[in-house]
């Protein structure tokens, strides 16, 4: 079992950075003049840079990116803070009691036995929630900014939640083949165009119901491409050649070669 966080540390610390951000906000020259616009940039790149960190697995790098959003999230509550809309303490009351609203099997008497029901449950009263401001859809939970690799997850997550899944992994397939099919069939480039885009949106249907990320899938052959062209221009340096005009067979050649050797 994990160590128990030292509870009077953690509130220390956190008053700490409280007091450290009132005093930037008011001397800095920098962190005096930005506004929740100008941070907006910069609160993306750390959440990637913290997904960097997770993908290589490198917990002392990850708990500096932590930090560093820890930074940005109390950052944006001053703002609020100054501008009259809200605290940091309203930010947190508003997180806490969500989770309790939303954890009835935990909090109150409904029960859920398993990941998939409490899924549904959350869904189903956060539809409840939104419904009473206008929201009817469950999709309307996606951010419009998500990469659309990521939102077509999102979006197939959240109706999954209300019942709207194929029953099994063999349906989602033959979707797929049934995407391709058509993408290898379209009469036009902009039909062509239209079809690959339903195919992604099947593929990524298909890694869900396996179980799989499929923006880490395919950071994965990102980094595995990358690897495996980098060694070819090693080949290519340690026999005295650049990578410049070679031919597409020499190129091909050098790809299976690294092939076997990491095989």
């Amino acid at each position: 079992m994990a160590n128990k966080p030292d509870r009077a540390a953690a509130l220390a610390a956190f008053g700490r950075l409280l007091d450290i951000m009132d005093d930037l906000r008011a001397q800095c020259p920098w962190d005096r003049v930005q506004t929740e616009q100008t941070l907006r940039i910069l609160t993306l790149e750390e959440a990637y840079e913290l997904a960097d960190a997770i993908d290589s697995g490198d917990w002392p790098e990850l708990g500096k990116e932590l930090g560093d959003l820890f930074l940005h999230l109390v950052f944006y509550s001053k703002i609020a803070s100054e501008k009259g809309h809200f605290d940091v303490a309203d930010v947190l009351n508003g997180v806490c009691d969500k989770l309790v609203r939303r954890h009835p099997h935990i909090y109150g008497d409904v029960k859920a036995d398993d990941a998939d029901a409490v899924k549904a449950n959350w869904e189903a009263i956060k539809l409840a929630e939104k419904g009473s401001v206008d929201q009817k859809s469950v999709l309307e939970g996606v951010p419009k900014a998500l990469p659309a690799l990521v939102k077509a997850y999102r979006m197939q997550d959240k109706v999954r939640g209300v019942g709207f899944d194929w029953p099994s992994v063999d349906g989602v397939w033959a979707k797929v083949e049934e995407e391709l099919t058509e993408l290898q069939t379209a009469p036009t480039e902009a039909a062509a165009q239209e079809e690959f885009g339903d195919l992604m949106f099947a593929l990524v249907n298909y890694a869900r119901h396996r179980g799989w990320d499929p923006e880490q899938s395919l950071a994965q052959a990102n980094d595995k491409f990358k690897r495996r062209f980098q060694a070819m221009e090693a080949v290519l340096a340690a026999s005295g050649q650049t990578n410049a005009k070679q031919t597409l067979e020499v190129w091909d050649e050098l790809w299976n070669q690294v092939k076997r050797h990491e095989n």
